[in-house]
């Protein structure tokens, strides 16, 4: 073997990153800290980035409305525009749900004295059917003098634990708010500049990799971009057709808080497949206040509707938006729920959608290489 200048530099490399990887083992737990403390540095940034996204899915769609002629004119108009729809939506949501709520807790106070009352009875009713048990309880001899004074005593020791705590909710609140406006204002910036920021970026990724390298990289991120794009297009319509189914049927047997029911389940499906659970739950707390047998209704349409909606509109909706096949979407809603759970289901389906593709098109570029005729395999 000849030891040219080309070699020893691979097995330099090849040594080097084999003692970092093991020095890293060895201080793993550190590196972990270390990193979880960046991502927190720059988690407003991340947010921004993420918000960023988000908002340009319809800013983007709006932005398309405007002729050409009106040049950098349009993407403030188009971003003000998007605010104000997402504005709208959330308005209108309070607006439906904040009194209905109010309603369902007025009612619900109305209903606690007659709860206690019959408690009451209950107690009374044990009671006189049970003297022994009312001679034992009037045999309990309790010091309440020596109970207050012990109950002060603990108020008094834990008064500096209870303004700790206090001083760190606001702290926390207080840097939470920063977080937001400095990922508010970073969005502003990423969507208003996002043309130049990609320009930059290509020059940076061309500089420092091969072209082919290069080429290929980017084809990913903007096949991403559009798969994760219209992944979020797709979730919001199928959280409006659930929404909307829901609300057909709930004002077809007329059951109370239908509306305000269907807008908690619009909302919470926007989680895939998990979320509508939550407006479930939400809807079925509602209607056993008011009637424990229409609750139950509910439930079991909800399970009739929601294995409909899993197993027919979501892959359909979703899929079609992604270009992931119906099987391969309760593929990766398996897979990200068990793994990383509702974040994993948010992940997973866009990026099964991306390697799908990916795939299918190295399968393709494979079968024309190796001149396999489609007789084969169609």
């Amino acid at each position: 073997m000849t030891f040219d200048k080309k070699n020893v530099k691979a097995t330099l490399f090849i040594v080097f990153v084999s003692i970092l990887f093991f020095w890293g083992l060895q201080r793993i737990e550190a590196i972990s800290d270390f990193v979880k403390m960046i991502i927190n540095v720059l988690m407003p940034f991340i947010a921004g980035g993420a918000i960023a996204f988000v908002v340009n899915v319809p800013m983007r769609r709006i932005e398309k409305l405007f002729p050409k002629k009106m040049g950098r004119i349009k993407r403030p108009i188009a971003y003000i525009l998007t605010l104000v729809c997402l504005c709208a939506v959330l308005a209108f949501a309070l607006f439906v749900i904040i009194p209905d709520i109010s309603r369902t807790i007025a009612n619900l106070a109305l209903q606690v004295p007659g709860a206690i009352e019959t408690v009451k009875r209950f107690f009374e009713d044990v009671m006189g059917n049970n003297p022994q048990i009312e001679n034992v309880i009037k045999n309990i001899n309790i010091d309440f003098d020596a109970l207050g004074r012990q109950a002060i005593s603990i108020l008094q020791n834990s008064a500096t634990g209870i303004l700790n705590i206090s001083v760190n909710i606001i702290s926390n609140v207080v840097s939470g708010i920063l977080s937001f406006v400095i990922a508010f204002m970073f969005s502003i910036y990423i969507l208003m500049q996002k043309e130049k920021l990609s320009r930059q970026a290509k020059k940076v990724i061309y500089s420092y990799l091969p072209v082919s390298v290069s080429d290929k990289f980017i084809k990913v991120m903007k096949m991403s971009n559009k798969v994760f794009s219209n992944f979020i297009s797709g979730q919001c319509i199928e959280a409006l057709i659930l929404g909307f189914i829901f609300f057909v049927i709930l004002s077809i047997l007329k059951f109370p808080y239908a509306l305000l029911i269907c807008v908690v389940i619009s909302i919470s499906a926007l989680v895939p497949v998990v979320g509508a659970f939550i407006g479930c739950i939400v809807g079925a707390l509602l209607l056993l206040m008011v009637n424990p047998l229409e609750a139950l209704i509910f439930i079991i349409i909800f399970i009739v509707v929601q294995q409909i909606e899993g197993n027919l509109i979501y892959p359909h909706v979703v899929g079609s938006s992604v270009g992931l096949p119906s099987i391969w979407v309760l593929v990766a809603v398996t897979l990200g729920a068990g793994l990383y759970g509702v974040m994993g289901i948010l992940i997973f389906i866009p990026l099964c959608s991306v390697i799908y593709a990916l795939f299918k098109e190295s399968v393709s570029d494979r079968l024309k290489e190796r001149k396999i005729p489609k007789e084969k395999y169609e």
